[in-house]
């Protein structure tokens, strides 16, 4: 697993501040939030198991196994200290769900658009496992291009509130040079679609359990969020998850950690200092 390092090392009086990713990103572009923060803290960032410079697992992905390996890595990272979640969309959901199996490893969790998938009905079952049989049958694969600069114009294009320079880092972030062409890191097979249907309430089951203080901040022009309708409602998130603050971030979509990380910084940083400050939750509460 590639982890990504910045500031002192974790204390007592300064947990450990471990962000998580979202799906086809990698823990190297935290750098842009980082960047934006008043004060250095003990942050640690992963890259997920075949995404960004983490290894391959050969028996394929669930998504069970980011709590496993989540889990895994605070075992070695923080085995008595209770650790900071900071989790972008598939991070953030992990992050949600992980705080409610573990209350007493999560002192408190910032999530950046992790708010779950829409709700599926069995009806969708038949295709979508039709569909997951016609893809395995073969191996996927990712495009390549000519040159980090041909990539870095493609990011901007889906992502056009990032700066020609965002874009720059992230693409050499998100890829490597193979030859004369620049490939994207990460394993293809994340492209073949989920077998198993998306079960809304088990996640919701999860995050009623949540006892840490959680922020959740969403982008104002956020592609992702009217996907959900009610269930991404202000008042709907604040009746599943306790101690929960929502803040909509101005001018950002759902990159908004990139996007706009002079506003996402201070906003985490303070959450941070409050809920990291502040005398523990018990996990019984």
């Amino acid at each position: 697993m590639h982890l990504t390092r910045w500031g002192p090392p974790p204390s007592e009086a300064m947990p450990q501040v471990v962000l998580l990713h979202g799906w086809q990103d990698t823990g190297e572009t935290f750098q842009f939030l980082v960047d934006e923060l008043a004060r250095e803290w003990p942050m640690l960032a992963l890259d997920w198991r075949g995404f960004g410079r983490s290894e391959w697992p050969q028996d394929g992905y669930w998504f069970q196994d980011y709590f496993a390996d989540l889990d895994a890595l605070l075992d070695w990272l923080s085995p008595i200290e209770a650790v900071a979640l900071v989790g972008h969309s598939m991070g953030g959901n992990v992050a949600n769900i992980y705080a409610g199996l573990r209350p007493h490893r999560v002192r408190c969790v910032a999530n950046l658009e992790g708010f779950g998938l829409p709700r599926s009905a069995p009806e969708a079952s038949p295709a979508q496992l039709t569909k997951w049989l016609d893809q395995v049958k073969s191996d996927p694969v990712l495009k390549d291009y000519a040159s980090a600069d041909e990539l870095a114009s493609i990011i901007r294009l889906r992502y056009p509130r990032f700066s020609e320079a965002k874009a720059g880092f992230v693409a050499a972030a998100w890829s490597r040079r193979e030859g004369d062409r620049v490939k994207l890191l990460g394993d293809a097979r994340h492209r073949r679609i989920n077998p198993v249907r998306y079960h809304r309430e088990d996640a919701e089951a999860c995050w009623r359990l949540v006892r840490a203080p959680m922020l959740m901040l969403m982008g104002e022009e956020s592609e992702i969020l009217p996907k959900l309708g009610a269930d991404g409602s202000d008042a709907t998130l604040r009746s599943l998850i306790p101690h929960i603050e929502i803040v909509h971030v101005a001018g950002a979509g759902h990159m908004l950690h990139i996007e706009k990380p002079e506003a996402v910084a201070p906003l985490i940083e303070r959450f941070l200092e409050t809920c990291l400050t502040a005398p523990r939750m018990q996990s019984g509460a």
